[in-house]
């Protein structure tokens, strides 16, 4: 396509088009580590273990801990999610106050959760809430969870 003076209009919209492609990419570590926390609770709302795998490094130097296991691997880490796909029929994990803290290849996140969902064996509702770490290794130009670590909120102490 050429304007009425003959100059080609192909070079600015090419230019266009891939810089609003290259804004929908993370900019940054904190921005892609959130982008990989927001599909870590997706996976956990779907129980897809196929999805949770983009989240971690499927290694057996993974480590998960909560307050009923402690899981090495991700043979063992992909079982969380298969539990929570057994036990409950509906999930949905809301993670809010996301802090990051990247050095290098390195990183760190922090956060509050809600999780909402219902047991499937009887369809009672389970309402829990928390706040948990994760640490991510950048690997193959990816960040990579590595180790994860929930649990309840503080319980204030008696003076």
């Amino acid at each position: 396509m050429r304007n009425p003076n003959g100059a080609c209009l192909r070079l600015p919209l090419l230019a266009l088009l891939l810089a609003a492609a290259c804004s929908a990419r993370p900019r940054n570590a904190a921005d892609a580590i959130r982008a990989q926390i927001a599909k870590y609770a997706a996976a956990f709302d779907a129980a897809d273990v196929g999805l949770a795998s983009q989240v971690w490094l499927t290694s057996p130097e993974i480590s998960f801990i909560n307050p009923a296991v402690h899981s090495h691997g991700w043979e063992e880490v992909k079982g969380v999610y298969e539990f929570f796909g057994t036990a409950f029929s509906e999930r949905k994990l809301t993670v809010r106050d996301v802090a990051v803290h990247a050095y290098g290849d390195g990183a760190w996140a922090e956060f509050y959760w809600h999780f909402d969902a219902k047991q499937r064996s009887d369809g009672a509702e389970v309402k829990t809430d928390g706040r948990e770490s994760q640490v991510y290794r950048k690997v193959d130009g990816r960040w990579a969870l590595v180790h994860v670590h929930y649990s309840g909120m503080p319980v204030p102490l008696r003076q």
